[in-house]
């Protein structure tokens, strides 16, 4: 495996069988797990208005949180190379997804709300690039086949 390839690997476990497989719509739970050996397990379910369960994570939540993370990650990347200095950094990120009259679905549209604190101020019109840069090199956001979006506001420690 060279330098430009990254293999990734999990095993997702269902664990809702109730004793009757899926006998029926209603009859098994959508629980499961998402184990990746070293770290804690992810339990996940679906959404629930899928039949899921509202403490686990479904993965309509986890692909959003992908996007976030990775705009973040990307951003934090690009910040340094512009010798912008981040102090702080929380997104408010909000997906659309649509159903289609035969149950499939889709995203429409990732919103991301980045707060960006900075040590100094700088021209908007360069956060406004850092933001840009940041989903052009942001792996997750360049693998989906809608727009993710972004409303940044960045505000400055320095007094």
């Amino acid at each position: 495996m060279g330098l430009n390839e990254h293999h990734y690997a999990l095993t997702v476990r269902w664990t809702g069988n109730r004793g009757d497989g899926t006998a029926g719509y209603r009859a098994y739970s959508r629980d499961h797990d998402v184990v990746i050996p070293g770290l804690p397990t992810l339990k996940g379910s679906a959404d629930p208005t899928f039949h899921g369960d509202r403490t686990r994570y479904n993965p309509e939540q986890l692909l959003l949180a992908a996007l976030a993370q990775c705009h973040m990650l990307s951003f934090l990347h690009v910040a340094v190379k512009h010798g912008v200095v981040v102090t702080g950094y929380e997104d408010n990120a909000e997906g659309l997804m649509k159903l289609n009259r035969d149950g499939s679905g889709q995203f429409e549209s990732v919103t991301l709300k980045p707060r960006v604190t900075i040590a100094d101020a700088v021209d908007e019109s360069l956060m406004s690039q850092l933001h840009h840069e940041a989903n052009q090199v942001c792996f997750i956001a360049r693998s989906v086949n809608f727009p993710v979006l972004h409303e940044p506001t960045t505000t400055t420690t320095a007094a």
